[in-house]
């Protein structure tokens, strides 16, 4: 799917942010794609790229599918975005990494989290197709944050330095009580 990687005045779709109880409802699954959730995609494709995001899920504008959208290298026009539908992890790597995150619906915040390094996932394609991909490092990563997001999960509940979390969200503005820590 090519979108065009544009600023706009305003974003297409309302971002979420920690603290909306919409953040928090499970997605559920896509059964029939067809031109509204390519059509939503492409949305959420464009107010990523307008919000300098790498991923988005559909929970994070109070759409309660399982859709998520990744571009690693929006800067990049070549490199095409991917789109999964019904994301599920398949495996998950023994190893793992700390990396920092951020999210677009917790601006200005960004913390080291620990994840695996590799997972599978399968997924479908925007026009139904089954996939299967290996993902290592930031992509790996992002795809673990937004499923994650599908699940009412965000990436401050798996912060483990809570002083660090607690200072962060407060220059910025955010509850901690938001936080649903899962250590």
């Amino acid at each position: 799917m090519t979108i065009e990687r544009q600023k706009l005045d305003h974003s297409l779709l309302n971002i979420h942010h920690l603290g909306d109880k919409d953040l928090r409802k499970s997605a559920k699954r896509i059964s029939k794609i067809d031109d509204s959730i390519r059509q939503l995609a492409r949305d959420m494709l464009q107010t990523m790229y307008n919000s300098n995001g790498i991923g988005l899920a559909s929970t994070q504008i109070g759409i309660h599918k399982q859709l998520i959208v990744i571009n690693c290298e929006p800067e990049t026009s070549t490199n095409t975005p991917l789109i999964l539908i019904n994301p599920k992890i398949n495996y998950y790597s023994q190893e793992s990494c700390v990396m920092e995150e951020g999210c677009l619906s917790i601006p200005g915040v960004y913390l080291d989290v620990t994840r695996p390094e590799m997972i599978q996932v399968s997924f479908k394609d925007e026009y139904g197709k089954p996939c299967q991909i290996e993902a290592s490092d930031l992509l790996a990563r992002v795809i673990q944050h937004e499923i994650d997001h599908l699940n009412g999960v965000m990436f401050v509940d798996r912060v483990k330095n809570d002083l660090d979390l607690t200072t962060k969200l407060q220059e910025q503005g955010f509850n901690r009580e938001s936080v649903k820590s899962l250590k």
